[in-house]
């Protein structure tokens, strides 16, 4: 009988999965937590997540779908391709993320301690940004969370020695005063002075028109057509987050609309359609160098187009 429940406990022992080893670390709310080596199953919940985690080599099993969106950021296109949805940006459906087996959780700035507990009962959580923080601190941050702090240092230096040459390059659109715009159903908003899209202007020497440099990590409330001249500037750059739908359908008629052919950036040609969820959401390396190659395409062409 001994003999037997000796067996039985070996065998059941040989049949749990093997413990990774792992490394105490510190997340973006100085919490500690045990996280694998280099864990493997990753689970996401925010843009900027997917984005470092991609940039870094790793392809997650899971993430948020984009805000506004019914899939993942499209910026990301076919780099995305695979990865299971989990539900709608900040509200993860639990099941969906048990059902994948994470064995690290990259919350972003998940504010909710109650999802929190509930999440750090499936795997290990760490808060990966805190809110206002810049995405070149939280990469660093993920590196490290991940195993992969040389890959995110080369990140960095690809992005700064591209920021550097487009800054260098610029010419007579040196110093530009740069709208950014997320349109709305409800109208247009303009991204404030420490949003993702302003740092990275910022990095190559354009400016905020006076109107907009106003701090924050968001947008302005929606504004009517009566003040569409706030959204002005020297180059203007308009996105929505989904690329059909309401938002876009929104755009298109006021496109129509006099008030907004008479803005001088209209009238100049300075006035380009992008993508939304590049420009007016929260990305990681991956967006900020498809930032700065949509700048170079534009500002230095000389003549932005709207795109269809």
């Amino acid at each position: 009988m001994r003999r037997h429940l000796i067996t039985s406990l070996f065998a059941l022992v040989l049949a749990l999965p093997a413990l990774a080893a792992g490394k105490t670390v510190s997340d973006a709310q100085g919490r500690q937590l045990v996280v694998p080596d280099s864990p493997r199953r990753i689970v996401a919940l925010s843009e900027l997540d997917l984005d470092a985690a991609l940039a870094l080599g790793i392809k997650p099993v899971g993430a948020t779908l984009g805000r506004g969106q019914g899939g993942m950021p499209r910026y990301l296109g076919q780099a995305s391709a695979g990865i299971a949805p989990v539900g709608q940006f900040a509200s993860p459906v639990l099941d969906k993320v048990l059902a994948l087996q994470p064995d690290l959780i990259l919350a972003g700035g998940l504010p909710d301690p109650q999802l929190l507990a509930q999440l750090e009962k499936i795997a290990p959580v760490a808060i990966s940004y805190q809110l206002g923080e810049d995405w070149q601190t939280a990469l660093q941050r993920i590196g490290t969370l991940t195993g992969r702090s040389a890959q995110a240092q080369l990140a960095l230096a690809s992005y700064q020695q591209q920021a550097t040459a487009l800054r260098q390059r610029l010419g007579k659109a040196a110093g530009a005063r740069v709208s950014v715009v997320r349109w709305n159903p409800q109208g247009p908003a303009y991204m404030l002075r420490d949003a993702f899209a302003s740092r990275v202007l910022a990095d190559v020497g354009l400016q905020r028109p006076a109107g907009q440099d106003q701090p924050g990590i968001a947008h302005s409330p929606p504004l009517s057509m009566e003040s569409l001249q706030r959204i002005d500037g020297d180059w203007l750059f308009i996105g929505t987050l989904a690329a059909s739908g309401p938002a876009s359908d929104a755009l298109a008629a006021a496109q129509q609309n006099p008030a907004f052919r008479q803005l001088a950036a209209v009238r100049q040609g300075h006035m380009a359609a992008v993508d939304g969820s590049l420009w007016t959401s929260l990305g990681g390396p991956l967006a900020a160098r498809a930032l700065l190659a949509e700048l170079e395409q534009h500002l230095l062409a000389g003549n932005a187009k709207p795109r269809s």
